[in-house]
């Protein structure tokens, strides 16, 4: 009941804490996806999981792929240097900036989904 209050544990992880304890009670995995409004194999891998790693396996595993080449304080440079200045630039020059100043290469298309999500 605690994991389903915290602030610090991510919204799948106290989903399967809650598929684990209907379990416990009794619940067919049909009923729990119904109630919870996921697929059947959704539950049954979170039970699997419960069972084979314990609580490490309420938690997601890390993400594969590359790392971020860039830091929000990165766009926080960016961010200022379009504050204050009173001209427009293009993406290929914010591309300069960051190459100049936190030695980050990114490609202009890059930039702009960047940008695009913080707006």
């Amino acid at each position: 009941m605690e994991l389903s209050k915290s602030a610090i544990v991510s919204q799948k992880a106290k989903n399967r804490a809650n598929m684990i304890r209907l379990s416990a009670i009794g619940w067919r995995v049909e009923k729990i996806a119904q109630y919870l409004r996921v697929s059947k194999l959704v539950v049954r891998n979170s039970l699997h999981r419960w069972l084979d790693k314990g609580f490490m396996g309420l938690e997601d595993t890390p993400k594969t792929g590359r790392k971020r080449k860039w830091q929000p304080s990165d766009l926080a440079v960016v961010e200022v240097k379009l504050e204050t200045e009173q001209r427009a630039y293009s993406s290929r020059q914010l591309c300069e900036v960051l190459a100049n100043s936190r030695k980050i290469q990114l490609s202009e298309r890059h930039l702009r989904r960047i940008l695009k999500k913080k707006l």
